[in-house]
Parts: C-alpha cells; sequence; structure tokens
C-alpha cells in the first residue's frame, strides 16, 4: 500500500465535546487508499516540533477525496492545540495512510468497542463492516459521536459518571445487556484492552485490537513505539512488534498488554 505525505487542506472543524475537535480534511490521494483502523501523521508549523502527531482515521469519503479526523486536544501548547485553531481554507501537512487497518471478513455478530479517543475508528469500522454490529462505546462523562455511530449499528454506552448509559465500563455494558458476539474490534487505552483481550480468551472469541501508543516516525524505523510481542520481530530480533507499522491492529493472542 502506497502512502503520501503533502499539505492537505482543510475543509471545516468543528468541536464536538469539551476537548475533543472533529476534522475534515481534502486529500485525494489518501482518501483512495485509506482503510478503516489506519491513522494519519499530522505535522504542525512550529519548527521545534519537528515529529508528527498521529491521529486514527474516523470516517474515509473516497467519492470526494475526504478524511475526518476526531481527536482530543492534550493540553496548551502542544501540537493538538494548533491543530484545533484550523479554519475551513487553511493547509495542513499530512502524511498516510499508515499502519494496517482492521481485518472486514464477514465474522458473524460483531463488537465494535471504543474506548475515549479510541472511539472515533469505530466510525468507520461500522460503516464498512459486513455482518450484525454491536457498538459499545466507553465515555469519562461527556459524549460525541454517538448520532453517527447509531446510523450503522446498536450503540451501547457506559459512562464512567453513570450519566449515560451504563454506569462503569464497556464490559459492564456488555454484561448489563446480556450482549453476545463471536469476534470483537477494539481500540482504547491499555486497561480496556486488556481487560477485554481476558474476556475474549475467557469466552474463546476472535479479538483485534488497536493499541495506542505515542509515536515518533510513524513508519517503523525508529522503534520508538514498539510493544511485547510473542513471535520475535524480524526488523528488530527480539519480543517487540512496532504498533505504526506492524500495528496498530493486532490479534490480542499476538501481543502483551
Amino acid at each position: 500500500m502506497s502512502k503520501y505525505k503533502g499539505q492537505a487542506a482543510v475543509i471545516s472543524q468543528e468541536q464536538a465535546a469539551a476537548d475533543i475537535y472533529s476534522l475534515w480534511i481534502e486529500a485525494p490521494l489518501i482518501a483512495a487508499e485509506a482503510k478503516a483502523g489506519q491513522f494519519l501523521s499530522l505535522y504542525t508549523q512550529d519548527e521545534s516540533r519537528l515529529l508528527p502527531r498521529p491521529i486514527s482515521i474516523c470516517e474515509i469519503d473516497k467519492e470526494k477525496g475526504r478524511l475526518r479526523l476526531v481527536y482530543r486536544v492534550t493540553g496548551s501548547g502542544t501540537g493538538t492545540e494548533q491543530f484545533a485553531r484550523l479554519r475551513a481554507g487553511d493547509a495542513v501537512e499530512v502524511m498516510g495512510p499508515l499502519g494496517n487497518g482492521f481485518p472486514l471478513e464477514n465474522p458473524g455478530k460483531a463488537f465494535l468497542i471504543g474506548g475515549g479517543i479510541g472511539i472515533p475508528p469505530m466510525l468507520e469500522l461500522a460503516k464498512q463492516l459486513p455482518g450484525d454490529r454491536q457498538i459499545i462505546a466507553g465515555y469519562k462523562d461527556e459524549l460525541f459521536l454517538t448520532k453517527d455511530l447509531k446510523k450503522y449499528g446498536e450503540l451501547y454506552v457506559a459512562t464512567e459518571d453513570g450519566s449515560a448509559g451504563t454506569k462503569g465500563n464497556v464490559l459492564d455494558a456488555v454484561r448489563e445487556n446480556g450482549l453476545l458476539a463471536d469476534v470483537i474490534y477494539a481500540c482504547g487505552p491499555a486497561p480496556m484492552l486488556r481487560a477485554l483481550k481476558a474476556y475474549a480468551k475467557e469466552h474463546g472469541i476472535v479479538c483485534y485490537i488497536s493499541l495506542e501508543e505515542k509515536m515518533a516516525c510513524g513508519i517503523g524505523a525508529c522503534l520508538a513505539c514498539v510493544c511485547q510481542s510473542k513471535e520475535k520481530d524480524s526488523h528488530s530480533n527480539v519480543h517487540n512488534k512496532r504498533v505504526c507499522k506492524d500495528g496498530p491492529v493486532f490479534l490480542s493472542t499476538e501481543v502483551e498488554i
């Protein structure tokens, strides 16, 4: 698969929640190649920040050559704060599509589980995945993307404070609603993925997880985003995988989290 680097035009940007932003960019070459579960690297205009920021692809519009990125601003003075200032007509340097995506063969009944900023990749996956889709989204408090997600499957919500849906985490929502599945697709923080890996093993369910790691190069050269694996990596000859290149999507049985 080809990857491209260049300037992308900003189509629109809006605030989806307190620190969550939804950005549409025009990048026809990237959109033509992109798959659900992949990510882009975005570069700031701050010359002191040489490294790009990885952001998951939320939606792909191949017909119009556009991509949607939904991301969290992580603090004052950060690269993501700079991205939040982008407006229609601006340009941003991007590279992608990067990483591997989720497998899309008909899995039967599937859980699509997102936690926090791991929720956005579930939208494009829900649009593309055949079969019966049950979407479980875990939030700290404020909701986002719920209207979009409901278009493509039954949506179940869990919130830490109990303000919406099930009080607790995504597995609490699964159990409270008596949900069953043949396969799990998940993206979110490590504790959630660790719990889902154990749940999948206990129930004999195939589980694909998308890991969230801090990245540097985004193309597998620097080894800044390695995770432990059962098999030796052919690149480094040790028990690790490069999240940016070998992932971010792995079978849960492939990696240690």
